[in-house]
């Protein structure tokens, strides 16, 4: 599963600061990502600070890998 999204403004004001967190939860072993790209915008913002000319662009996706529980590992029979 991917999920890419862009985002921009012409004014960004943050009024607190931001706490975020992605988390991949569920069962069996997968690969994931999570990232973004900012223009105008740095990785840590400041509360009260007002950006212009933003642009993020985000991408999340995970997928699961053969190992789930209960399975035997690809190539094997169970």
């Amino acid at each position: 599963m991917s999920f890419d999204a862009t985002v921009r403004g012409d004014r960004l004001r943050i009024d607190e600061q931001p706490l975020t967190e992605v988390t991949f939860s569920g069962t069996g072993e997968r690969d994931s990502v999570s990232r973004s790209r900012r223009v105008n915008l740095p990785d840590s913002v400041v509360a009260g600070h007002e950006y212009r000319d933003i642009e993020v662009i985000y991408r999340l996706a995970t997928r699961l890998t053969d190992e789930l529980p209960g399975r035997p590992p690809s190539g094997q029979r169970a």
